[in-house]
């Protein structure tokens, strides 16, 4: 365990300007409809390109995607200062091999905090990218890895302040859509790895300390039906019901109406029922 300063630093800087500096900012200048339109679109953005790209994408491999929306996953994902796809997807590929043990890099068993933040900032963790050697033969996806830096700053700094700049809106822009959107984007997507844990209902795989539950759905773009997810990882889908809030999915498969997703992979529906069996037999026995 070593803290890590840069991390910290940079956290609580956002949440700080986002949560604090602007509300008393924007209490003396009034918002205006560009300031708002401006972060819905990068708050949109940054997260589907976590949970559309990052996730179910390039970690799972739960569909084909065309170039342009590689690119914009890549583009708003870098924006989201979430590291390279690469890295992400490595780490997450860690985290499901290794579940809710010391191996998986965001532990639930060490705790909410830990599982939300502190693995962020408390621990580097070592990331072993022949887990990945799939997503290596992408040129883009690596370029984007070697070059991180620049596709985050350009993205998710220099482009938004500068059509902030063309609309006069130049400091709003900096409190509203980079600080709070950032602060807004990086703790929804915490609690994929804290609340989703943590909360809710496990219906598909009762030894894995994930779960489903709604109010992490809403919190996570559909990805809190993570307690399916953990079972059938692989499936393009984290809400599988019609009712289920999951606008992960439905983007996906909008997408592939327009020929920019192909290959969405479905589990059959008799392997959904018979894990819900298996569930089932196990909490009559009192195994679970």
């Amino acid at each position: 365990m070593k803290i890590r300063w840069a991390g910290v630093l940079f956290l609580l800087s956002s949440a700080l300007v986002g949560f604090i500096v602007a509300p008393v900012y924007f209490y003396r200048h009034p918002l205006a409809a560009f300031d708002v339109a401006l972060f819905l679109l990068y708050v949109v953005a940054t997260l589907m390109a976590i949970t559309v790209g990052y996730h179910r994408l390039y970690s799972h491999a739960a569909f084909r995607a065309h170039a342009i929306v590689r690119f914009l996953c890549l583009f708003f994902g870098a924006a989201s200062f979430q590291q390279s796809a690469l890295r992400w997807a490595s780490l997450h590929r860690t985290h499901h091999r290794y579940v809710d043990t010391e191996r998986d890099p965001y532990n639930i068993k060490r705790g909410f905090f830990y599982a939300h933040v502190g693995w962020v900032i408390l621990r580097k963790p070592v990331i072993d990218y022949d887990n990945a050697l799939d997503l290596q033969k992408d040129g883009m996806l690596t370029h984007q890895h070697r070059h991180y830096q620049l596709w985050a700053l350009g993205a998710g700094v220099v482009l938004p302040l500068f059509l902030g700049a063309l609309a006069g809106r130049l400091i709003e822009t900096f409190l509203l859509t980079i600080a709070a959107r950032l602060a807004v984007v990086h703790h929804c997507t915490f609690f994929i790895n804290s609340f989703a844990h943590t909360f809710g209902t496990a219906d598909y795989d009762p030894h894995s300390s994930a779960k489903d539950n709604w109010i992490g759905a809403l919190l996570t773009n559909g990805e809190g039906y993570h307690n399916f997810h953990h079972r059938f990882p692989s499936d393009y889908r984290n809400g599988i019901r019609w009712y289920h809030w999951d606008p992960t999915k439905w983007l996906i498969r909008a997408l592939s109406w327009v020929g920019l997703t192909s290959e969405l992979r479905l589990t059959p529906a008799a392997s959904i029922e018979q894990a819900r069996a298996e569930t089932r037999a196990l909490r009559a026995s009192k195994k679970i």
